[in-house]
């Protein structure tokens, strides 16, 4: 796994134990309820046991947004991707930009689709998510088609 550039502003660089960066993220009641609906925090060793299950499944990558780690975007075997951005940088394009990407690297990886799993609760992540062409296909569950003439990550919206 190499170092991903998304943009002049965000890179995604290949998962690396940073719990310093990483657990505020998770310690925030707020994301953990959009992304795990969650009522609770991560402690280190879930953070741990996720991040190796993340990796051993798949792809993950830490977003680094001018500089600055914000969150996470995974991209698993089965064509699940999940991305986090902590709240202080919501709002800003980065998980769209993020989630392009992804889809560029399904697209590398041949994978037919790519999905994504969001709660009915999470407007946000929902909005997001159709923006860039994801349709709803279940209750929680969204996707992308990578078919030829679907894919529309070459559109820029920064």
């Amino acid at each position: 796994m190499k170092k991903r550039i998304v943009d002049n502003e965000i890179k995604l660089i290949p998962y690396y134990k940073n719990d310093e960066a990483s657990l505020p993220w998770y310690q925030d009641v707020d994301v953990c309820k959009q992304v795990d609906n969650r009522d609770s925090p991560y402690d280190l060793n879930l953070l741990h046991r996720m991040y190796e299950f993340l990796c051993s499944h798949g792809e993950c990558y830490f977003i680094e947004y001018r500089g600055k780690l914000v969150g996470d975007v995974s991209l698993r075997e089965n064509a699940e991707i999940a991305i986090i951005v902590c709240k202080e940088f919501q709002n800003r394009h980065i998980g769209r930009r993020c989630a392009k990407e992804m889809l560029k690297l399904a697209r590398e990886k041949k994978m037919d689709f790519v999905k994504a799993n969001i709660y009915s609760f999470n407007s946000q992540s929902r909005h997001m998510f159709e923006s860039i062409g994801f349709y709803q296909t279940g209750k929680e569950w969204y996707r992308y088609d990578l078919r030829q003439g679907d894919f529309k990550c070459e559109e820029s919206d920064n």
